[in-house]
């Protein structure tokens, strides 16, 4: 019964912790409300992180560079703000057309994201 009741309590954690990890991210209007500030680069080689848009919620991923972007702010588990200037962000990305190319270059950003 002790054992029932332990694993009854962790369950709500477990749910917790997987779906903190997932990137779903909304594009926040107005800098302040964010948690990160990205600038898109020209070039994969300037960027911190290769971002694949998911079509679906259920492919986005663990801190993998497989962004899904939510249509309401608070089904996000990120918000971030869109910097017109590189110099004000936090994160230099980089949008890339394959799932299979997303990912971190500068592994020493990846605290941000999660």
């Amino acid at each position: 019964m002790k054992k029932l009741l332990f694993a009854l309590a962790l369950l709500p954690l477990f749910f917790y912790h997987t779906n903190v990890k997932a990137q779903k991210v909304f594009s926040e209007q107005y800098e302040s409300n964010a948690n990160v500030k990205v600038y898109v680069v020209q070039y994969a080689s300037d960027a911190d992180l290769k971002v694949y848009k998911e079509q679906y919620e259920s492919n986005a991923g663990t801190n993998d560079g497989k962004w899904f972007f939510e249509e309401y702010e608070s089904n996000a588990t990120k918000k971030i703000f869109f910097e017109q200037y590189e110099s004000n962000a936090d994160l230099k990305i980089f949008f890339v057309d394959y799932e299979s190319d997303a990912g971190w270059v500068n592994t020493a950003k990846q605290y941000l994201m999660y």
